[in-house]
């Protein structure tokens, strides 16, 4: 039987993270995208305390820029298309001698980003790595699940279920999650957030805190996202759930006028630390405050993420943890 993949709170004995390697991907922000990237890895690394850094540059060049911003981390150089390992990585399932590194197909979040690297670098990783891996006949992000270690699982319908992903039923895709992952319970959401380039990830949707827990925010009356925030809490209480409402970041919009969807949800669980993106708002704060009271075995950190955001993600999205 496949077990299913420890949970984020569990011990890590490293974490990958992506680093911002294409200027012609990130023009005017790759500084400071760089920057916050290295902070962020900072803080996961809590100086020798928390995990293991493995900064992962696509060219010679970006390892340079990730060795004097980051002189604690290690530094491999691997080509990828884009920092979201996430997506790209391998999930690690188990522990100790009996870890494994299982990959899955990847297309550019249905064929909208198409880069060289992106389909390969999670088996490079792992084998870099000395953990076995195997791949998938399927199309799945990591940031498309959140799991809790007991088997449980919760995904979204808008991207799981998305022809633009897999030709598979809702069957056929519980039936994969079962095989490949071990998961033997999944729960259903709807819609992630409005304008999200993934199709509806989870991870800026709904997190589990703990077995059986899950933090969804709790939006204001002007929040666009505030029907998906509703439909998921209505689904996972209907599942057994406990739904703990943490801040919303709001109505964060672009230059254009257009909705972002960012979230402070997209926050990342280390050994020592749990980051938390920030970017000026109003809750800002009150996030970080919410997420200390739910891990008060690690130190919650809001760090600013507002460049790494024009690349479409945050921290959770650029990291992959490697458990103990």
């Amino acid at each position: 039987m496949t077990k299913s993949p420890l949970p984020e709170w569990a011990p890590h004995e490293a974490v990958w993270i992506g680093f911002p390697s294409d200027p012609d991907l990130w023009l005017g922000d790759l500084k400071q995208a760089e920057r916050e990237v290295a902070a962020f890895a900072e803080a996961v690394h809590a100086g020798g305390k928390g995990e293991r850094v493995r900064l992962v540059a696509a060219n010679e060049g970006a390892a340079k820029a990730a060795r004097q911003l980051a002189p604690f981390a290690e530094v491999i150089v691997e080509p990828f298309g884009d920092i979201w390992l996430r997506d790209t990585g391998p999930i690690v399932a188990g522990s100790g001698a009996e870890r494994r590194a299982q990959g899955f197909g990847f297309n550019g979040w249905g064929g909208k980003y198409d880069l060289d690297g992106d389909q390969d670098i999670g088996e490079r990783l792992a084998r870099q790595a000395q953990l076995p891996f195997a791949k998938a006949d399927w199309v799945l992000e990591g940031g498309a699940i959140d799991h809790d270690g007991t088997g449980a699982v919760v995904t979204t319908e808008q991207c799981l279920l998305n022809p633009n992903r897999n030709s598979l039923t809702r069957t056929e895709i519980e039936e994969r999650l079962r095989r490949d992952l071990g998961f033997d319970r999944i729960i259903w959401l709807g819609s992630g957030l409005l304008n999200d380039h993934t199709d509806g990830h989870v991870d800026n949707l709904a997190r589990f805190l703990a077995p059986g827990v899950v933090g969804v925010p709790d939006p204001d009356s002007d929040d666009p996202n505030g029907a998906a925030f509703e439909d998921a809490r209505t689904r996972l209480r209907a599942a057994g759930l406990e739904v703990v409402p943490l801040p919303s970041l709001g109505r964060v919009t672009g230059e254009d006028g257009d909705v972002i969807p960012a979230s402070y949800m997209n926050f990342y669980i280390g050994n020592a630390a749990v980051v938390v993106p920030q970017y000026g708002a109003a809750n800002d704060a009150a996030a970080v405050t919410a997420l200390q009271a739910v891990f008060p075995d690690r130190v919650a950190i809001g760090m600013r993420a507002d460049h790494i955001l024009t690349g479409g993600g945050s921290f959770h999205c650029i990291s992959q943890q490697v458990p103990e």
